[in-house]
């Protein structure tokens, strides 16, 4: 095992903000992550396990290790006349298993089409869009128990997904590492265009009947106009989680704000579009130094090129509380924090 000290994050984090790992180590298989995990080093101090980076914001250099999971491979698994399961290595950048899928024309993840990060990133936060989450089609997780080197596998049930949430958000937070997804995919795909960005961006596009890759392209097209390319300008895509308020709640918001963006959410709840809150209370667009928000959503937080993880930070909970004075409701960071 190879360990690299003082390793700068800048360029392996989507946000580039300049902070340094006092260790550093790759695994590309399992067996070498048992190694690295039963290393004296590791042992001893904490330690993060990195993907893609996308979904991270460090605020300050890690006293610790950061271990970059780096296992790829797709495949199928098990099929019948209606079904494909295809298993996805933790490694595997989500949106080329994405592209996978859609060139075979296997259904169900279309609509998540352009999330940053890797596969194994998508069942700790139930990675969704455009009216689709992966619960909707994750048949199974395998993941490594960090202290027991046992390796287990999460039922779609077991995973306890919620909201931008699961059981390794929360019971088994910093249990586990996730080694590969298995996703149950429909081989006669049926689309889902029920939110309406995605239905009127295919309308716009011509197309009355979509086939999955029209979907997916409608999603690439319409992520790709609204949201930055990381690698141009600093970011984790979608900062904050949309809210979800009791029905009563918001319904006296909207007497005093008819225009209110919203969605339909779980029984006595609504969900709140966060970027409209944040816009409503003048963020959008905004920059502090080389921390902003960005000029067409904001719901995205910006390094302009050499703002702190802190100054970042800063700014997002000025933008919670602002939001919270205004409105009443408390924004929650999507992103991890370190």
């Amino acid at each position: 095992m190879k360990l690299f000290q003082n390793y700068p994050l800048q360029d392996i984090t989507t946000f580039h903000a300049k902070v340094f790992a006092k260790y550093y180590t790759v695994f590309s298989s399992v067996e070498f992550l048992k190694q690295i995990l039963s290393s004296p080093e590791v042992k001893s101090m904490p330690f993060i396990i990195l993907g893609g980076g996308s979904n991270v914001l460090f605020t300050g250099d890690f006293n610790g290790v950061i271990i970059r999971n780096a296992i790829e491979g797709i495949e199928v698994v098990k099929e019948d006349e209606g079904y494909v399961f295809i298993k996805a290595s933790a490694g595997e950048k989500w949106h080329d298993v994405v592209l996978y899928c859609v060139n075979r024309n296997y259904g169900g993840i279309e609509n998540l089409s352009l999330i940053p990060g890797t596969a194994g990133a998508g069942p700790i936060q139930n990675i969704g869009a455009y009216g689709v989450e992966l619960k909707d089609v994750l048949q199974e997780v395998e993941a490594i128990n960090i202290r027991t080197l046992e390796i287990r596998k999460f039922s779609n049930a077991e995973c306890k997904f919620g909201y931008r949430d699961s059981i390794f958000k929360e019971k088994e937070k910093g249990n586990y590492i996730i080694l590969s997804v298995t996703l149950k995919l429909n081989k006669n795909p049926k689309v889902n265009i029920s939110y309406g960005t995605l239905s009127k961006e295919l309308e716009g596009m011509g197309i009355i009947l979509p086939t999955i890759k029209d979907v997916s392209n409608a999603v690439i097209k319409i992520r790709s106009g609204k949201l930055p390319d990381p690698e141009k300008l600093g970011n984790a895509g979608s900062f904050f989680k949309n809210p979800l308020i009791p029905k009563t709640q918001f319904e006296k918001i909207k007497e005093a704000n008819a225009t209110i963006a919203s969605f339909p959410a779980t029984e006595g709840y609504t969900k709140l579009a966060a970027g409209w809150l944040i816009e409503q209370c003048g963020w959008k667009g905004k920059r502090i130094g080389d921390a902003g928000v960005h000029k067409d959503q904001a719901l995205v937080l910006v390094n302009y090129g050499n703002a702190t993880g802190k100054e970042i930070y800063d700014l997002s909970s000025q933008i919670i509380n602002s939001v919270k004075e205004k409105f009443g409701v408390e924004l929650e960071r999507e992103v991890n924090i370190f």
